[in-house]
């Protein structure tokens, strides 16, 4: 009965302490928050710490959320805030990492191998791209952060955010051209 339930339904049980209606938001965004982390972090291994971290954080302060059908991009923000955090305390950026795949759901052999190259060619026009900007492009694209809320988890300006995100979109946009 509860997996079918809505998230702000979820949010008001967890928040009176039904650990397992936790449990279900946790199986339902696990995934999503996982991909964002490795993705941000480039390890496998960080962004398993990073989920440790962010539901943590999101169990102790579920009762400072407002709005429950939220969640989804609540537990997205915290991700991307305890990913840079990661990211900070080792004061270096670790590449982003070549096996990162997402979920099987190629109709066929020629779709996954289209779509493998065209990760991969992703994948290399991030890791060329400056730091600043690669960061910005993962929580803009990866993270659906604003630019708002970019700026503060970054600690620049929006502007700053707003440039380097029209650079890397360019940088992009040329790099990824055959795949238009």
């Amino acid at each position: 009965m509860l997996e079918a339930a809505e998230d702000a339904f979820l949010v008001d049980r967890a928040v009176d302490g039904d650990v397992a209606a936790f449990e279900v938001l946790v199986r339902r965004y696990a995934p999503l928050m996982r991909a964002y982390a490795r993705r941000v972090t480039g390890s496998a291994s960080d962004a398993d710490d990073v989920l440790q971290e962010a539901f943590t954080q999101a169990w102790r302060q579920l009762a400072d959320l407002n709005d429950g059908s939220v969640v989804k991009s609540w537990l997205m923000k915290i991700t991307g805030h305890r990913s840079i955090d990661l990211l900070r305390r080792r004061r270096e950026y670790v590449p982003v990492d070549e096996s990162y795949d997402l979920a099987d759901v190629a109709p066929g052999p020629e779709y996954a191998a289209a779509a493998s190259s065209q990760m991969a060619a992703l994948r290399h026009a991030l890791d060329r791209m400056p730091e600043g900007q690669r960061q910005c492009w993962l929580l803009k694209e990866m993270g659906a952060q604003s630019y708002d809320e970019i700026a503060a988890q970054l600690g620049i300006s929006s502007a700053t955010v707003r440039g380097r995100l029209a650079r890397a979109r360019t940088t992009l946009m040329k790099e990824m051209e055959e795949w238009r």
